[in-house]
């Protein structure tokens, strides 16, 4: 894509950008809060401040509680102030706490709370948003229902693996590996997740079912929001003529499907992290917020239902990123407990604030290299 052509098209959709984006990012981040604020007030924790995004107020009104809510002029983000957190990282205000033993509400403060309350209040803002995009998903399924359609090839394209492998237009995929395939969109996830081993491809052609050992190789693909993708493929598409059923679910089966649904996007994180760590996954696929706020513009113009879709992955990936054990990330913190609870005693206030600005630095670095990426991908590729 030309870069100046990029450019003008991000700047004059700019409001519609800036808008889903802030949709998006503003519902994943109330879910987030809103775990660690109920499960506060679940264990009667006194809370200080609910803040949607950072920096100075633009709006801001008291519950009956005194508990302050507000909304922040940099909408990216948010927290929950516990009463004696020293900032928004929910640290320890040492001296304030001090103070604060000998208060007859002491028992309201979060940090004088057993460990196993306080892990429960970290853990609480991820695991509502996975909740959250489990629900979202349930919605879907019995309300739009799946769109299933048969794994049946249309164009195969010349050299790839497929044709190497000789399958051929108007081939029906029945298996992977043992594995039924009985949605199209099965196969290329299970394929992503084999690191390019060799698979059993069992097919149907004629009524005649055979087998045979393909390889998959490293594919460039363009999606629907014109992103370029390198991943391992067969090398073959979907048949225009493929037979398409919409199945809507009943409760049991959609809050099924859709807790295996958030398990395969985590799973699929989990994945690319490993291959990411061993060297054999990309680093330019890494996104940030720039790609977010894109990403949400695009998918706008398809429609509420495509925005639904992003916010439940959305979520999924802040709960994920949040539990990862990084000091300043819930994470972070469930790391100290665990830490606190087999030296039956925290870890000093010193290497608290070394972890902090070693994860504080972490994060930047990663949010910098994920920013430049979108950049990358946005305007010059």
């Amino acid at each position: 894509m030309d870069a100046v052509s990029a450019i003008t098209g991000f700047v004059g959709n700019g409001l519609v950008y800036v808008l889903a984006f802030l949709v998006v990012l503003t519902v994943v981040v109330f879910v987030h809060e809103s775990g660690h604020f109920w499960a506060g007030r679940l264990f009667r924790t006194r809370i200080e401040t609910f803040s949607i995004g950072f920096g100075r107020s633009i709006v801001r009104w008291h519950d009956r509680k005194g508990t302050e809510w507000k909304i922040g002029w940099l909408p990216i983000g948010g927290y929950v102030k516990f009463w004696g957190d020293e900032d928004a990282t929910s640290m320890r205000d040492e001296e304030r706490l001090a103070h604060l033993a000998n208060d007859p509400e002491a028992k309201t403060c979060f940090h004088f709370k057993p460990l196993w309350q306080k892990g429960v209040i970290v853990a609480a803002g991820p695991l509502s948003n996975f909740v959250f995009a489990v629900l979202v998903y349930v919605f879907l399924f019995m309300g739009i229902g799946l769109t299933i359609t048969t794994p049946v090839i249309g164009k195969v394209l010349e050299g790839s693996p497929a044709a190497v492998g000789g399958l051929q237009t108007g081939d029906q995929i029945i298996a992977l590996d043992g594995h039924p395939m009985q949605d199209f969109g099965d196969i290329p996830l299970y394929v992503t997740q084999t690191e390019g081993g060799p698979i059993a491809v069992t097919y149907r052609r004629a009524g005649t079912d055979a087998t045979v050992m393909i390889t998959p190789a490293r594919m460039e693909s363009v999606d629907i929001l014109g992103y370029k993708h390198n991943d391992y493929r067969f090398g073959f598409g979907v048949s225009s003529t493929a037979p398409e059923r919409n199945e809507r679910l009943g409760p049991v089966k959609a809050v099924g499907a859709a807790v295996a649904r958030v398990g395969e996007v985590i799973g699929s994180t989990v994945t690319f992290l490993a291959r990411l760590v061993v060297g054999r996954e990309d680093a330019s696929k890494l996104s940030g917020p720039v790609g977010m706020a894109d990403a949400a513009g695009k998918l706008a113009q398809y429609g509420v239902l495509a925005m639904v879709q992003l916010i439940a992955l959305v979520s999924i990936s802040i709960g994920f990123v949040n539990l990862l054990p990084i000091p300043m990330l819930d994470g972070g913190h469930l790391l100290f407990y665990g830490i606190e609870a087999i030296r039956r005693r925290p870890l000093s206030d010193r290497s608290q604030e070394y972890g902090l600005r070693i994860g504080l630095a972490l994060v930047l670095s990663l949010m910098l290299f994920a920013t430049w990426n979108d950049l990358i991908r946005i305007f010059w590729s």
